[in-house]
């Protein structure tokens, strides 16, 4: 789960576009951030730990200078929470030196983590980013060739900016299975994960970064593109994007994602009717389907909860007992939830312990019944493309019945839409999604005897 952007111009001040695209993907990572510049083909990057506002100060920024830049903001999925794995990284190779930011996980990096090193290459990180980026540096090929090349032998999930020669690149998987797309700021050239970070400095979005696609943005800033690696027809996009990770504002695959939770919503009404006198949702990710359940039962909307936005998400705190903590210190119900029966809406349960503690706290405040709906089925199995789902032994819905799902988390009611509801929902088709987290069918060939989604490997000494 990781946000990266990438801007070319050489009347605007590049490093503080990207700061700014990175603000509007924080949501996509907050362990670190960084943005990397090239000045007539010099490679600067500066990185850390924290929110990109912690990171990147206004003296910061004025330091970056450049007519190409590149930002990432980091959740990680493969390689160790440090600063050795903020991006981008820059790696320095036989052929040439590379910055690089990725979002995904590599279902293969081991193996070629494995032959780089064997080759003598030197790797200072954990990530498979890195993998991808000596790949690239390594191959003494010319660059569109040469990440070609890399794209080959890469399998999983990859959406990919780069700097290296003075061009700006992206690529992405021939999967697409994270978002990816171009925008224009005037006659600039723009990537990002998401659209929203387009709207936020005023680009236009021009089209997403096909499936298995090399884009390039050259000195006279011309874009030239070319499919590296046969795309499969409808490519598998994220459905957890849809229902949980974007950004109500964003457009993914040409589909507004508010509409389409606020679609969810609608059909788990249909669905799964209540007789309740309030629908709520568990902020902010389940207010479009809250919405949309509202919209389609007649039940009235109410806040119910309110959320302190300055302490953050809680799916994404890597430690259980601040995971906790964080639920209390993030919510608080309104006192007209008293002698009320509640339909409480949220996107997902993953672990179950925020639904738990939120229903408890319902009653704790005089609700008389708590009816839990969720907008998407059951997450019964981890992901190895670049979501950070737990093991299957602390997925509630893995190998517990619905019924038993309800009696742990102490609700009155629980339901879940379908699959297929999910997928009318979404307005693309069965083949145009990864659905894996919900099916444990995967795209590709998945890592035997990975314990967790968390890939891990062991610090190569210098």
């Amino acid at each position: 789960m990781c946000g990266v952007f990438g801007i070319r111009s050489t009347e605007r001040d590049v490093a503080r576009l990207a700061y700014f695209g990175l603000f509007a993907l924080q949501h996509r990572g907050q362990e670190s951030a960084g943005i990397a510049v090239s000045d007539a083909g010099r490679l600067m990057v500066m990185r850390d730990m924290g929110l990109v506002s912690q990171v990147f100060t206004e003296q910061k920024l004025q330091g970056l200078h450049g007519d190409l830049a590149i930002g990432h903001t980091r959740y990680s999925t493969t390689g160790a929470t440090h600063w050795a794995n903020a991006q981008p990284l820059i790696h320095h190779g036989r052929a040439r030196t590379v910055a690089l930011g990725h979002n995904g996980n590599l279902t293969n990096a081991a193996e070629l983590r494995a032959e780089l090193l064997e080759a003598g290459v030197k790797l200072g990180s954990t990530s498979d980013t890195e993998v991808i980026a000596a790949l690239i540096a390594h191959d003494e090929a010319p660059l569109e060739e040469a990440i070609a090349n890399a794209m080959r032998r890469l399998v999983g999930a990859y959406s990919c900016v780069a700097l290296t020669e003075g061009v700006l690149v992206a690529f992405r998987d021939p999967l697409g299975f994270r978002p990816l797309c171009l925008g224009r700021i005037g006659d600039d050239w723009c990537v990002s994960s998401e659209s929203c970070a387009l709207d936020l400095i005023g680009a236009v979005y021009e089209r997403d970064v096909h499936a298995g696609e090399i884009v390039l943005v050259d000195a006279a800033n011309e874009l030239r593109s070319t499919m590296a690696a046969p795309a499969r027809p409808d490519g598998a996009l994220c459905i957890f994007e849809f229902f949980y990770l974007a950004r109500p504002d964003s457009r993914l695959d040409a589909v507004e994602v508010h509409g389409a939770r606020v679609r969810m919503g609608e059909r788990l009404a249909a669905e799964a009717p209540a007789i309740a006198d309030l629908v709520m949702p568990i902020p902010d990710s389940g207010t479009p389907a809250a919405i949309g359940f509202a919209r389609a039962s007649g039940i009235p909307f109410s806040e119910g909860l309110i959320k302190n936005r300055y302490v953050g998400r809680t799916f994404i705190q890597p430690d259980q007992g601040l995971r906790q903590l964080g639920i209390k210190l993030k919510f608080n119900p309104l006192a007209e939830v008293r002698g009320q029966r509640i339909v409480v809406v949220d996107d997902s349960i993953v672990r179950g312990n925020t639904t738990q503690q939120i229903v408890q706290m319902l009653f704790d405040a005089g609700a008389t019944e708590v009816h839990v709906r969720v907008s998407s089925p059951p997450v019964v199995s981890q992901c190895y493309y670049g979501i950070d789902l737990a093991d299957e032994d602390e997925l509630i819905a893995a190998r517990r019945t619905v019924e038993e799902v309800r009696e742990h988390i102490g609700a009155t009611s629980l339901s879940y839409i379908s699959l297929e509801g999910l997928q009318e929902a979404v307005l693309r088709p069965e083949s145009a999604v990864c659905r894996a987290c919900l099916t444990r069918k995967y795209p590709t060939a998945i890592p035997t005897g990975a314990a967790t989604a968390k890939m891990k490997f062991e610090v190569t000494p210098a």
